[in-house]
Formats: structure tokens, sequence, C-alpha cells
């Protein structure tokens, strides 16, 4: 049946055209859509932000990645040499292999210190608020450039570092200088910002049931082997994340090494990111640059990836064992772990059902 409307002019019932209908129609399913997707408005400043800033270059530097192409002289062919040249040019590969030194190097050293200072704060001391304070502010100001010209002070020739050694009559290395020490005072500037990995670290530790603690205590177990007994298989989870985490970190790591050394000397402290830059913004060769970046790229996801089929496998198992175990051997704590300690041979077979991110 044709919908009507009462013109006030004429004082007469006329019936409404087709068009008009199919436009009150529309209107009708717009407004009704608008209604039911309402939400999609509070997003689409973040979703037009993501598409022109995220997107759009994402997906640009892939295209560029397999082309030659020059910020000046534009795309002359279409080729697959920058991937190879990664593996078999000497000073990409040299660059890469830096690189993986590098993560190698520095995240080993701060895992170490991030668990050492982690494991004293946790015990009862007075003022342990402002010590967990003063080893986070490493992590906030470490990676700006004011703290990489002071290492640059500290390390240079005649440098308050070798001032020191002089005073106690020791010949310190030129340490930006020397290639063979170059990396390694680089190294030192990442190790000292491990407050971000201390603070999951001491969370981890609290969360650690101290009646464990006790009953190694009373079969005779010491500090030492109630660390390597006890604390270290129940933080296993937390260890791994912040491996993780520190390697995907190192392997973007770049303030340090260009502010420092520039990639020097002779190309020692020369990691992927700085040779990206280089390239792009130095040589102007972006299609070169973008084949390095999206080899950088993946080298992350692959360790993205790591964490993530580790979690996946430790909840699975969690719950394959959770459904095996008969219920009158399960003790749940408060943290969702189940410990089992065998005081007869001293062994304590401690099997942690938990989420990584519990302590997180």
């Amino acid at each position: 049946m044709q919908n009507k409307y009462f013109n006030l002019t004429e004082g007469a019932v006329v019936l409404q055209p087709p068009f008009i209908r199919r436009i009150v129609l529309k209107n009708k399913t717009f407004k009704k859509v608008l209604k039911n997707n309402i939400g999609f408005l509070f997003i689409l400043p973040w979703l037009i932000g993501f598409c022109v800033f995220k997107l759009y270059p994402f997906a640009s530097s892939l295209y560029f990645s397999f082309t030659d192409f020059h910020l000046f002289k534009g795309i002359s062919k279409y080729t697959v040499e920058n991937y190879v040249d990664v593996f078999t040019n000497k000073n990409e590969l040299k660059a890469l292999i830096v690189t993986f030194k590098y993560a190698f190097i520095t995240v080993p050293l701060k895992l170490v210190a991030a668990l050492f200072i982690a494991y004293i704060l946790n015990f009862k001391i007075k003022g342990v608020n402002f010590f967990r304070t003063a080893y986070y502010i490493p992590s906030i100001l470490g990676g700006s450039v004011a703290i990489s010209v002071l290492w640059k002070a500290l390390f240079k020739d005649e440098g308050l570092i070798q001032t020191a050694f002089a005073m106690i009559g020791l010949h310190a290395p030129s340490f930006f200088s020397d290639p063979n020490w170059a990396l390694f005072s680089i190294s030192l500037l990442r190790m000292w910002q491990f407050g971000s990995a201390m603070v999951i670290f001491l969370a981890a530790l609290k969360g650690v049931p101290a009646e464990l603690y006790e009953a190694a205590s009373i079969d005779g177990a010491g500090k030492w082997k109630q660390f390597f007994s006890v604390t270290v298989p129940l933080i296993t989870p937390v260890i791994f994340y912040n491996l993780i985490t520190q390697l995907v970190q190192a392997f973007q790591e770049f303030n340090g090494p260009y502010i420092i050394t520039q990639g020097g000397p002779r190309g020692s402290t020369t990691l992927m990111s700085l040779l990206i830059y280089n390239n792009a913004f130095k040589n102007y060769q972006m299609g070169k640059a973008s084949a390095q970046a999206w080899v950088l790229f993946v080298i992350l996801l692959v360790l993205t990836a790591i964490d993530s089929i580790h979690k996946n496998v430790g909840f699975t198992m969690r719950m394959r064992r959770d459904k095996n175990e008969p219920e009158d051997k399960k003790n749940y704590t408060s943290c969702d772990k189940v410990h089992r300690f065998d005081s007869g041979r001293n062994i304590y077979d401690i099997s942690a059902f938990m989420d990584d991110r519990s302590y997180i």
C-alpha cells in the first residue's frame, strides 16, 4: 500500500513518488545501522589514525622493499636483491651479527642483575621502597639522549672511568676507540637499565609462598639451595617472559650506538636499527632500508611468537594436569599453583600451574 501525505497548500492528499519512498526507506535503514553501531563512531578517530599512520606505512614499506626506491630518483626496477644483500653483503651481514652479539651480551647480564637486586629487595629491610624507586629510575632515563651523552663522557678517553683507573695505577682500555671494547661499553648502558625487569621479578618473588622456604630450611637447605631449588623453578615463566621482552628491546636499540659511537669503530657497534637509519636518511636508499626493516621485523615476530606459544602450551599443560589429577591431591593457593615437596630426598618438585601474566 502506498504511503500518503497531506499537502497543506493545496489541501489535497497526494501519493508519494517512488524515489521519495526509496529515500525515506534508505534514511530509516541508515539510522537503524547507525544506532546499532554507534560504538564505531567513538573509535573512528583511532581507526583513521591507525590506517594513516600505521597501516599505510606498513604496507608501503613492504612494497618498497621489493624495489630499488631512492628518495630523490624514485623507482627504476623491482627486485629481491635487497633481501639477498642482508645475508650476503659483507657490511649488512656484519650489522646483523653485531645485533645478535649485542642482544646476547646485554640481555643475560641485565636479567642476572635484575634478579639479583629483586631477590635482595624481597627481604624485609628498611627503606626498601626508596631502593626500589632508585633502581627503577635508570629504566625511565636510560633511553634518553642526555644519559647517552653522559655515558659517552664517562667512558671516553681521559674520561672519568679512565681517570679512576689511572689513579690506582691501572691502564684502562680505550672503550669507544677499540673495536673489542666498544660493543661491550654500549652493552653496559643497556644493562644499567634493569629496573623494569627487576620490578617484574620482585612481583614474582612476592608470589612465592613462604611455607616452601620454611620447609626447605627445616630440611637443612641454605639460601643458595633454596634459591635454585625453590625460587627459580617457581618464577621460570616470569624469567622466560623477561627474556623475550628484553631480547625484543635489545634488537630495537638505537639511541646508544647512534649518539655514542655512530656505529664505529670499523662498524663494531653498527646495529641493524642504525644501519636502517643510515640507508634511509643518509644514503636515501629507501628500498634497501625497508627490506632491512622487514628482516628485523620478522626476527622480532619470531621472538614474540615463541613467547605466545610458550604461554599457550603452559596453559594447555596446566589444564590437562588439572583435569587428570585426583581431587584429593589438589591443593590450590591464591596464585593458582600446586606445590609438591619431597622432604625425604631433599628435592623440591614444584609444579607451578600459573599463567605468565599473573605477576605482571
